[in-house]
């Protein structure tokens, strides 16, 4: 699973990144009082109608031609394990951002992120667990969304969570006997993570305003899941290469600021060219991991 990629970001690219550097310094907050001032109460309080659009969003997010089930089947383009590998980590952060939801009692919310996984995915990983012969667990993630959807929480959902979590987690062994260098498949899987992130965040942003909450979550979730599949082999890489994991920490970092909580903010705290920037110094960085 040892796959080596030419850089994903075109010449287009790296200029806007270089050209975003001063915009990126102005959206981020903390930059500047007059920022602060400008952007502190769009980024600290949910849009009350967040919840009442995002089923109907999720309705049509669902569609075949629509956000993360598209970039599923774009995932066909990588060599098959890494592909596979990075379908995992996708679900493993719709899942993610979906248990943030529920502890915040946003039932509704975090409803789409447990039904994305069979919904958008798991149709792509049926072969692949037949070939390595992983039992399928299409029955636990739909028990688990049943269990939001019916919001009970407490050891229903904890009984439900644990479930999916074994199954993935010997979705993980698996994977890490089929492999001699562990830290880097998972490293390159978590970079694709990201990729799919940005995209997310594009589809979010309607008008400069973040119109789409499923979309913006999504992005979150996969985030989040990259940096936890960094952290999970964190002491290989810093014996690989202690800088570059310090970069792609630090990009991880700021790339987490236009994230500020689960629920958007009105207003993107960075726009999509500051995150894409973002992206692609991580990557950058991550390349002297694999």
């Amino acid at each position: 699973m040892k796959i080596k990629h030419k850089v994903w970001l075109s010449v287009g690219a790296f200029v806007a990144v270089g050209s975003t550097a001063s915009a990126m310094t102005a959206l981020v907050p903390g930059k500047s009082a007059s920022v602060r001032a400008q952007t502190g109460a769009a980024a600290s309080a949910p849009d009350v109608r967040v919840n009442a659009i995002v089923l109907a969003q999720h309705s049509d997010h669902a569609k075949p031609d629509a956000g993360e089930g598209g970039e599923s089947k774009g995932l066909s383009n990588l060599p098959p394990e890494l592909a596979f590998a990075t379908r995992i980590a996708l679900l493993r952060g719709h899942l993610l951002i979906g248990d943030e939801l529920v502890k915040q009692q946003q039932w509704n919310a975090a409803l789409p992120h447990f039904l994305h996984p069979t919904e958008e995915l798991y149709a792509d990983l049926k072969e692949p667990l037949q070939q390595y012969k992983v039992a399928p667990f299409d029955g636990a993630l739909k028990a688990l969304a049943d269990v939001v959807k019916g919001k009970k929480g407490g050891n229903d959902y904890a009984k439900a969570q644990a479930s999916v979590n074994d199954a993935l987690a010997a979705v993980d062994r698996t994977m890490k006997e089929r492999t001699g260098d562990w830290p880097g498949p998972v490293t390159e899987a978590a970079v694709e993570a990201l990729k799919a992130a940005t995209g997310e965040y594009k589809e979010a942003i309607v008008d400069g305003k973040i119109a789409k909450p499923v979309e913006y979550q999504d992005a979150r979730g996969f985030i989040w899941q990259a940096q936890r599949m960094i952290e999970s082999v964190a002491p290989e890489l810093e014996r690989k290469n202690a800088g570059a994991l310090a970069d792609v920490r630090a990009g991880l970092a700021e790339l987490k600021k236009a994230f500020p909580s689960p629920m958007p903010p009105r207003a993107p705290v960075k726009d999509y060219a500051a995150v894409l920037a973002d992206v692609a110094r991580i990557e950058l960085a991550a390349g002297k991991l694999m």
